[in-house]
Parts: C-alpha cells; sequence; structure tokens
C-alpha cells in the first residue's frame, strides 16, 4: 500500500517491513550505468536513479533505461542538471539546475524527475529545502546507508558496504561512477535475495499520482 510523499527529508522507508530501495546517482561512467541497466534487466531487480543530465550517459543509454522507465521497473529522479552544490547558488540558479534538468529528462524520458530531487553532495540547508519544495520537490531524498562508491574505492570495500547497509526499510545510495562496483553487482543481488528482501524504487512506495500541481515560482 503506497503512502503520501513526506515533507522534509527522506532517509528511509516507511513502516517495518522487508523491503528495500537501492539508488543509483550520477552516472560519470558509461559503462558502469550500462551495467546497472542490464542488471536490472536481467535480474528485475526494481532502481531508482537519480540523473545529471549534463552526463553524457544518461543520453547514450536512453535506449536502455527508458523502456524500464516505461514499464514500471525504474525510475528516474532529479539530481540537479550540474551537480554543484545548491547551498552555494543563488535562488535563481537552484531553479535553473532543477528545471533544465526536468526538460531534459520530459525530453529524454517523459517523466519530469518529481517529487524527488537528490541534493548533489548531500548539501542542503533551510534556503534549499524551501527553494526545492516550491519547485514541487516536498521531500529532499538522503539516504540510511551506502555503498560508498562515489570515489574510486577497491571492490572488497564496496562489497563490505554492501553487506552493512543493505537491510530492511533502508534507503541505500550507490554511484554509476567508478568500476569498483562491477564485479560485485551480481553479489549485491545475492545479498538482496538471500536475506529475503523485496527491492522497491521509490515510486513503489510513496504515491506520486496525488501529488498538487506546482504553481509558478517567482524567482529573484
Amino acid at each position: 500500500m503506497q503512502v503520501p510523499v513526506p515533507d522534509g527529508t527522506l532517509t528511509m522507508l516507511p513502516g517495518h517491513s522487508n523491503l528495500v530501495a537501492l539508488t543509483v546517482d550520477d552516472g560519470t561512467d558509461t559503462e558502469v550505468l550500462r551495467a546497472y541497466l542490464l542488471l536490472a534487466r536481467r535480474t528485475g531487480l526494481r532502481l531508482t536513479f537519480f540523473a545529471n543530465g549534463m552526463t553524457p550517459s544518461w543520453t547514450e543509454h536512453a535506449p536502455l533505461l527508458r523502456p524500464l522507465v516505461d514499464e514500471g521497473q525504474a525510475i528516474i529522479c532529479n539530481h540537479t542538471w550540474s551537480h554543484r552544490d545548491l547551498t552555494g547558488l543563488s535562488n535563481y540558479e537552484i531553479a535553473d539546475e532543477i528545471q533544465k534538468n526536468e526538460n531534459f529528462l520530459i525530453n529524454l524520458y517523459g517523466v519530469n524527475g518529481r517529487p524527488f530531487l537528490r541534493p548533489p553532495y548531500g548539501n542542503h540547508n533551510a534556503r534549499v529545502e524551501q527553494m526545492v519544495a516550491a519547485l514541487g520537490y516536498p521531500a529532499l531524498t538522503m539516504w540510511w546507508g551506502s555503498l560508498g562508491d562515489s570515489t574510486a574505492i577497491p571492490t572488497r570495500q564496496v562489497l563490505a558496504n554492501a553487506e552493512q547497509w543493505l537491510r530492511p526499510q533502508r534507503l541505500v545510495i550507490g554511484h554509476a561512477n567508478h568500476a569498483g562496483v562491477l564485479p560485485v553487482m551480481e553479489r549485491i543481488v545475492d545479498i538482496i535475495r538471500e536475506r529475503k528482501l523485496r527491492p522497491v524504487h521509490l515510486a513503489d512506495i510513496f504515491n506520486v499520482a496525488e501529488l498538487p500541481p506546482v504553481p509558478p515560482f517567482p524567482v529573484s
């Protein structure tokens, strides 16, 4: 049963169950993103992607990802256009980063990324929260557990992080940035299965169909 999208910061899945949500950010390595997409197609793994439209892999691999989005196995959400720290930007620049990425997602994937936005580096403050909420993102999407692979780390550490954090109701962040995750992707799926977890994406859990329309937002 779906629940309303919460206001505020989203760090875990609601309730007490056996769900786990693996989210994949950035996409700076086209081969890693491709491997995630093939893994999803092969195993049925449900994934939430947070895309930066400026990164070429999201355009290059749209023929692989778009069918997963259309079929409801994956969703693609807003991670801003160019991965700039929102806390250092003006209100106009924040809106531009978000809306430019929305336009990219609509044109290529037929979705606008709402209502889930992950601020680059996880950085946010009260002003950023107010801005993104006004732009149609009531819940900043953070995480409770990480593969730790936003930078290059050894494969064994990626695996250790997966074993630590793939637990019930966790919202786990990974990145399509570095090759260290490639040798353990199948093992990540095995961990989920062995622990009898049910992989979900965020739209499986939160009712995105009943969100109110976003009014025009004057940015000064």
